[in-house]
């Protein structure tokens, strides 16, 4: 489910057509963010895909064995945790944005993937990476994974703080909606 932002009506005026638009109150209260939480904001996806590249690159070790039933279940990690990404990223339509911060263009998302958890993108590249880092068999992409768990935790901190100030119903929304694991309730619903 997600919030409509605006409604127009056309009123043709003899030749001339004016689009009238109506714009919501969290259109007319939305507030930039600060140059320093956008320099932050920036600094956190450097990490980010500093971390992801590392994770990546790190050549195979032998640090543990990697047998290869496992070395299959990571592979299907990675692609599964690709896949959640990308379908997150796209649900977002207009309002993705590479910064942890709300564009103009964003709405909340409560639905689709958006329903089971808030940050289905930070989800993904966690059980990617988590996957990559399994089949590598080296100790520093493990040690990297644990480092980008923390980052993206921080991150989506950081990233809350300035969607429950954009989006009045964000508060109320994070409260019953976990972070980046599903959890299940009794009879098999978010």
């Amino acid at each position: 489910m997600s919030i409509p932002r605006r409604s127009s009506r056309n009123l043709r005026l003899g030749a001339t057509s004016l689009r009238l638009e109506a714009l919501s109150m969290e259109e007319l209260t939305f507030k930039q963010p600060s140059m320093a939480d956008r320099r932050f904001a920036l600094l956190l996806v450097l990490a980010q895909v500093i971390l992801l590249a590392v994770i990546s690159a790190l050549p195979g070790r032998t640090h543990w064995p990697v047998p290869p039933a496992l070395r299959r279940a990571g592979y299907l990690g990675i692609a599964a945790g690709g896949c959640l990404a990308a379908v997150g990223a796209a649900s977002l339509d207009r309002g993705l944005t590479a910064l942890p911060l709300p564009n103009d263009r964003a709405q909340l998302r409560t639905g689709g993937l958006y329903r089971w958890v808030r940050h289905p993108i930070y989800s993904g590249l966690l059980i990617g990476a988590a996957a990559r880092a399994a089949i590598s068999g080296n100790r520093w992409a493990l040690v990297s994974f644990m480092a980008l768990a923390g980052l993206l935790t921080g991150k989506a901190q950081f990233e809350e703080r300035h969607l429950t100030a954009r989006f009045p119903g964000y508060a109320e929304y994070a409260a019953h909606t976990p972070r980046f694991l599903p959890r299940l309730r009794q009879g098999g619903k978010p």
